[in-house]
């Protein structure tokens, strides 16, 4: 997976962001916005603001961000407090030279260097969700048209499977959550695995082992 730059500072509604020194040694989600006062991004903004304490609880943090300047973005998020209910205190990066948004592919290089006279539409690939691990390596990345509001309990339960599958030596099976039993991963033979799931598995095929879900 891609290493997000370790010298790209952008501003902020919180002031300015360096990424690597924001992250720390946590985890974290960049997820990105087409334009400022557009409904659905106004609703994922919403309810993301309701989820930021269960992001906290694993050690993540959230930023968005959106090609129109941070002087919309401190606009946007009244707008989004009233119509939503939950106030937005995540940062929101602002990008009105588009430079974010080229960086990380979601516009072509030549989209052109400012965001004024662009519309929703013209950035309409700028509606991405990063996952980022400590080591700053993009761990997964989902897009979603405009016209289609993001899951973010489903981006709850991704950052939930990769900071897991970071720690142990398994993989989390289709519509994994919690607490479900997980698998081990391939690479990992019988022999080694007695030694890090002595309580045993259950073989469904030499290549399918399911075990319970590793609590340490």
């Amino acid at each position: 997976m891609a290493t997000l730059r370790p010298t790209l500072t952008a501003e902020s509604t919180a002031g300015p962001i360096r990424f690597h020194d924001w992250i720390g040694d946590g985890w974290a989600i960049l997820f990105s916005h087409p334009k400022d006062f557009t409904p659905v991004c106004t609703t994922e903004l919403g309810y993301m603001a309701g989820l930021k304490a269960e992001f906290e609880k694993r050690n993540c943090k959230i930023v968005g961000l959106s090609v129109d300047p941070v002087s919309d973005h401190t606009r946007w998020a009244k707008d989004i407090e009233e119509t939503q209910g939950h106030a937005v205190k995540y940062p929101l990066i602002g990008d009105p030279e588009l430079k974010v948004a080229k960086l990380y592919n979601m516009l072509p290089s030549d989209a052109g260097a400012t965001s004024q006279g662009r519309t929703a539409a013209d950035n309409a690939t700028v509606r991405a969700v990063f996952v980022v691990g400590p080591d700053k390596k993009v761990k997964a990345m989902i897009v979603y048209p405009m016209s289609t509001g993001r899951n973010f309990d489903e981006v709850l339960r991704l950052l939930d499977s990769c900071q897991l599958t970071a720690k142990h030596q398994v993989a989390t099976p289709v519509n994994w959550k919690q607490g479900d039993d997980v698998i081990i991963v391939p690479s990992l033979s019988d022999d080694q695995a007695k030694q890090k799931f002595p309580g045993g598995w259950k073989t469904l095929k030499p290549y399918l082992r399911v075990v319970p879900q590793p609590r340490a």
